[in-house]
């Protein structure tokens, strides 16, 4: 199934800022654009704002002032719905209610006849709810772009249930010519990266309702270590937190109240003081003109260690030890996987507390570090202590991870930390997706990365990482907080027998 041709004309139904930057890819890939808008000379005033925004690019150098007249001669405002006609594509970008699209787009059946592909922008309604107003159905597909259109790279192409294959696989195809990076996804709430990414904002809301660190160490941490842009909770203030919130919530009901969408608390307290984050200048942090960015918490400087035992292998954090090698002297020997400084076991986190691994392994002395996204490159490391360990066991494992150059960041003994439950946690929800059918694996990592600008999808993070340390960790959330929320999906569980059972046969070959 081939994209549309790039004569053939392409309409968008509304003129917001969604709109025209829709408008703009389209045309900028050499499409005659028609836009619409029931507010007069909204259209007119979208592609002055386009003009505004291709001159800049053009005082940049990112493109030529022929180029910049081109993109604009083929930009053109309709002024009744009507002057659509004769369109290919029909994008609607307008406001997110259910009877408003249905009645826009039974009208556009009409007017641009039944081969046109009606086309919705929406992020949260149901495309087979839209559709199911329509006569064709089948030309129904959700196109939903992310903000600023023109900048991001992600298109989720959603089916709904009456959805033509053909139309899909065109839409697709078109959104790629456009420069795009579509994934194909089924109407199902939150389509991919609305589902997957919860988990992001979920597990920090979760850390500071339990006081395990304060907004910014999560963010340090998440950014830091986990090589995220920003921390989950400096961008809910930037998103606002009142949007974040009711997205949460309407997922929540959606899925019919399932415990690992159920909103927090703190959050829901934010929006009650109307401390909505960047756009009312406080949401987690202020934003005043005299406003001071607080600091994550970071141990102070501590003594560097002697002589460090490395007793087996450390799976995940393997690569630590290249790091470390060079900074201190290491031994290694058999063991059951940790660092051992001055009689102190440091080891990577699987998802138990602190304190009950230190009282199952019979020692007090533990202190747990964090998943990074590399250890060689981390600049900052999340540690936790049992409730037994002494004050000279986390200035031993404070001193170990300075000395190969690491900001560390105390944070209270919870399960799986804080980069390393995130992980997981987005992970399975990327293989619950699969397993419902929303998408495949390469379209949830894809839509992570190129939609929300994740530094590695969640199902080749967790791949990497290896599925049975992911089944573990999650298992052992699970086993401490005694809820669903954190309740492994059947994907993950048949994948990881399915790994390790492979594994074993190949060890059995050699």
């Amino acid at each position: 199934m081939q994209a549309l041709d790039s004569k053939q004309v392409i309409a968008v139904i509304g003129a917001g800022t969604m709109g025209a930057g829709i408008a703009q890819v389209a045309a900028q890939r050499g499409h005659p654009v028609r836009i619409f808008d029931l507010a007069e000379g909204a259209a007119a005033k979208a592609i002055d704002s386009i003009g505004e925004q291709l001159a800049h690019r053009v005082s940049r150098g990112k493109i030529s002032t022929e180029e910049c007249a081109a993109v604009l001669a083929r930009l053109s405002p309709a002024a009744e719905l009507d002057a659509v006609a004769g369109s290919a594509l029909v994008i609607e970008a307008i406001a997110e209610r259910l009877d408003v699209k249905q009645s826009v787009f039974q009208r556009l059946e009409i007017i641009c006849g039944p081969d046109c592909i009606l086309a919705t922008n929406t992020s949260s309604l149901s495309v087979t709810a839209i559709a199911a107003a329509l006569g064709h159905p089948e030309q129904m597909v959700g196109m939903h772009f992310f903000n600023p259109a023109p900048v991001m790279q992600l298109v989720e192409v959603v089916s709904g249930l009456a959805t033509s294959k053909d139309v899909a696989q065109r839409t697709y195809e078109t959104a790629a010519a456009w420069g795009k990076k579509p994934v194909l996804a089924r109407s199902t709430p939150g389509f991919i990266v609305n589902r997957v990414a919860r988990p992001f904002y979920a597990e920090a809301l979760r850390l500071l309702q339990e006081q395990v660190a304060e907004p910014a160490t999560v963010d340090a941490v998440m950014r830091e270590a986990g090589g995220f842009r920003m921390g989950p909770l400096e961008l809910t203030d930037l998103i606002g937190q009142d949007v974040n919130a009711a997205v949460t919530r309407s997922m929540f009901e959606a899925y019919h109240y399932d415990p690992r969408y159920k909103p927090s608390l703190i959050q829901e307290e934010l929006v009650s003081a109307q401390r909505l984050g960047r756009k009312n200048g406080r949401g987690f942090y202020d934003y005043g003109e005299d406003a001071t960015r607080p600091e994550p918490e970071t141990a102070a400087s501590a003594p560097k260690p002697g002589q460090v035992l490395v007793r087996g292998a450390l799976g995940p954090a393997a690569a630590l030890l290249e790091r470390l090698q060079g900074c201190v002297e290491m031994e290694r020997t058999e063991g059951t996987g940790y660092i051992e400084v001055d009689g102190v076991r440091i080891a990577l986190s699987d998802g138990r507390t602190a304190t009950a691994r230190a009282t199952a392994e019979g020692v007090d002395d533990l202190v747990l570090f964090d998943l990074t996204l590399d250890y060689a490159a981390a600049t900052r490391i999340a540690l936790s202590a049992a409730d037994q360990a002494s004050d000279t066991a986390c200035r031993a494992a404070t001193g170990l991870f300075q000395a190969a150059g690491f900001a560390v960041s105390w944070v209270d003994d919870a399960p799986a930390l804080v980069l390393l439950r995130t992980v997981a946690m987005l992970a399975n929800e990327g293989f619950e997706a699969t397993h419902h059918g929303v998408c495949s694996a390469a379209a949830v990592d894809e839509a992570m990365c190129y939609g929300t600008n994740y530094p590695r999808g969640p199902i080749a993070w967790a791949q990497q990482l290896g599925l049975a340390y992911i089944l573990r960790v999650l298992e052992n959330l699970q086993a401490a907080y005694g809820e669903d929320r954190y309740r492994p999906v059947l994907k993950l569980r048949r994948l990881s027998a399915s790994t390790l059972r492979d594994t074993q046969s190949e060890a059995a070959r050699v």
